[in-house]
């Protein structure tokens, strides 16, 4: 590309109009949009306070974990291999950026603390990004997220998302449980101590199964995802899962007295903490 007026001691360079694209810029502000909300807030787990970029056989693919809960993305592209993370924070203000541009470019370089360190671009008709990737190494996040399950359920998210309103109403502090019940064409959304319910209306297969989970959880899952969401569930214990057109959300359930009894072992949405007892 060409590059003027650019300070290279500086990550944001102003850039011509010959940048050729090779995604779309809302798409990946979007994108953004959808894992930066399940990154790390705590400073003991550096790594997981980046969102992992990586590109391989055709697709950039997002990737955020916080122990809880993993969010993946993946979006066409075609323009050779690469990885970075890159620190949540370095990338907020981008999001209005891209979705301000008519032109977005990504690609990688070396580049970093390490000898094959990388260095993540985003270029726009504008603007030059440029982070250098953080040092260390991000789970193996494939092998986390379920692949075999019990139940599923269809839904509408903007329905789902009332619902949970009105059972946070009912709680007594910023923590508020939710009993999520699957089976016979419905979801039943319940208060675990039987102070109120709401049932909706959704495409079910499998076994009626119920789960209780975070309801805070909840609420950003439903967001993340947007209009009609596939839920999927293996069992009370283990991970869940959200996803919509190329989207995927691992959420750990809340542990009941139920959902304890012994069953075979599996794995939490994050190998190296057992943050899954809330």
């Amino acid at each position: 590309y060409e590059i003027k007026e650019c300070d290279w001691s500086s990550d944001v360079c102003s850039s011509d109009l010959s940048v050729k694209p090779n995604i779309g810029a809302s798409e990946l502000a979007e994108a953004l949009n959808r894992v930066l909300p399940f990154t790390a807030t705590d400073d003991n787990r550096p790594i997981l306070q980046c969102v992992n970029f990586v590109a391989k056989e055709g697709k950039l693919t997002l990737v955020s974990a916080d122990g809880f809960r993993l969010a993946k993305i993946s979006l066409d592209y075609d323009d050779g291999e690469g990885q970075a993370l890159i620190i949540r924070d370095d990338l907020k203000g981008i999001i209005n950026a891209l979705k301000r541009a008519k032109r977005a470019r990504v690609g990688f370089e070396p580049g970093g603390e390490s000898l094959d360190g990388m260095s993540l671009i985003i270029d726009t008709e504008l603007i030059r990004y440029k982070w250098v990737s953080a040092s260390g190494s991000y789970p193996d996040y494939e092998k986390l997220i379920p692949t075999d399950f019990n139940a599923f359920a269809s839904f509408d998210t903007v329905e789902a998302i009332k619902a949970v309103n009105s059972l946070k109403a009912l709680s007594d502090g910023k923590s508020y449980p939710i009993d999520l019940s699957v089976g016979d064409g419905k979801i039943v959304m319940a208060n675990p101590d039987d102070k109120g319910q709401a049932e909706l209306i959704a495409d079910t297969d499998g076994e009626a199964i119920k789960v209780r989970i975070d309801g805070g959880y909840l609420a950003q899952a439903l967001k993340a995802c947007g209009g009609m969401v596939d839920f999927k569930l293996t069992s009370p214990s283990s991970p869940m899962l959200f996803g919509t057109d190329g989207y995927q959300l691992v959420v750990m359930p809340m542990l009941t007295a139920e959902s304890q009894k012994p069953e075979v072992e599996t794995e939490t949405a994050e190998p190296e903490t057992t943050d899954t007892e809330r």
